[in-house]
């Protein structure tokens, strides 16, 4: 199925109550875990990969499906490694080519015994659950933020705790500094010095939480905002002291004309003339960004050069190839460097007449291209729209809401 979206006739004005963070839903559904909490936990997200996560643990199975959701698979393969029992995980074939080496081999030297049931490094696994003995590691600070939330969480309750030593320059911090400011904020101390995080054994105390709205998600209103020639948008449940890293975003749209407007319900975005001739940025705390910012500059005829996409390949779908495939079909072509350079320096090709975006089962390449509508009177044509129920259900819906005309193509 595809969707055919054209924007509003004129003026776009929207109030949006947007999602709760996926990212701080699935970290706090793994510490309520850990520390046995009684409380529900409030405005947790509705994305696939939450109901995937809350599912699994809230579960009397062995044998888990965690469909797409990577973060599910790194933060359960942890989870299920101190938990005694036998388990299994899996995933879609995409989630079978996703690599877990480095999690699993950090595990396994802690003292956890986990196997691959078919391919070396990838999923699925066997887990034999058991207490963990912990220690002293080292790892390279380029993986993912992931690998190292997911171990992160569960130091606690090694035997020796937790030294971990980060190699070289550390990408995605925002979101390592948001498990220790979520850890801490479940009555657990952590020490963070330089390349060394240290976790004595402890325990976590549980406490009632409810979840911030995402600012991800909000990329894409911001996005409708730059490419919109008037527009009034509202976005409710964000804060500008907030646990997520890509609370940055406002900033980063800052230098595309967008102000950013503080109240106690959220944000109002505002236009002005400030917009940038040219964009260089290092998305290596902020890489949920990229595909929006290479979309709206590109169709905005911003030259950029954006680089620390290091973790883009290994995502949902490579999405730098993605990315120069699609915006292709739309007249642009991107270049790429050392798989964490993504650049486009005003080249253009032939734009396809009617052209369909494909989305690699990669709910951000749908929301990323959506707002092209805005541009086009023809509209967008997006295959498998489907795919932002990963962490964005209602995206279409409140397009709608906004004055976007979504029909389905065949």
């Amino acid at each position: 199925m595809k969707y055919l979206i054209k924007g509003p006739d004129s003026f776009v004005r929207a109030s949006v109550q947007l999602p709760a963070s996926k990212s701080i839903s699935n970290r706090v559904l793994i510490l309520n875990a850990l520390s046995y909490s009684p409380f529900e936990i409030e405005n947790i997200s509705d994305s696939d990969d939450t109901r995937v996560l809350a599912a699994a643990l809230n579960s009397n199975e062995r044998n888990f499906d965690i469909g797409a959701a990577g973060t599910s698979m790194r933060f359960l393969t942890a989870f299920l490694s101190k938990v005694v029992g036998e388990w299994t995980i899996t995933g879609t074939e995409r989630m079978k080519n996703r690599p877990i080496k480095v999690l699993v081999d950090a595990l396994n030297s802690l003292g956890a015994r986990i196997e691959y049931m078919e391919k070396d490094g990838y999923p699925p696994l066997r887990i034999f659950g058991s207490a963990l003995q912990g220690g002293e590691i080292s790892l390279s600070g380029g993986i993912s933020s992931q690998y190292i939330s997911a171990l992160l969480m569960i130091a606690p309750y090694m035997e020796k705790g937790l030294t971990l030593h980060l190699e070289g320059k550390i990408i995605s911090v925002p979101y390592i500094r948001q498990t220790i400011r979520l850890m801490n904020q479940f009555g657990v101390g952590v020490q963070w010095s330089g390349a060394i995080i240290k976790i004595q054994p402890q325990e976590y105390k549980p406490l009632p939480f409810s979840v911030e709205s995402d600012w991800s998600a909000a990329s894409y209103w911001y996005s409708i905002m730059a490419l919109s020639g008037a527009a009034e948008i509202e976005l409710g449940g964000l804060y500008k002291d907030s646990l997520q890293g890509d609370a940055a975003g406002a900033d980063i749209f800052a230098r595309l004309g967008i102000d950013t407007v503080y109240s106690k319900k959220g944000v109002l975005l505002k236009r002005n003339s400030n917009s940038c001739k040219e964009m260089v940025y290092d998305f290596v705390n902020e890489p949920d960004l990229a595909q929006t910012l290479a979309v709206v500059c590109a169709l905005l005829n911003i030259p950029f050069r954006f680089s620390g996409l290091q973790t883009l390949k290994i995502k949902e779908t490579d999405r730098i190839e993605a990315l120069k495939t699609e915006l292709r079909k739309l007249g642009f072509m991107l270049k790429d460097d050392h798989d964490s350079i993504l650049e486009w320096d005003g080249e253009r090709c032939e734009a396809q007449s009617d052209p369909v975006i494909d989305t690699y089962e990669d709910h951000r390449m749908a929301m990323a291209f959506a707002p092209v509508a805005v541009l086009r009177p023809d509209g967008i044509k997006i295959a498998d729209p489907g795919v932002v129920s990963k962490s964005y259900p209602g995206f279409w819906g409140d397009l709608r809401s906004a004055g976007f005309t979504i029909k389905e193509d065949q």
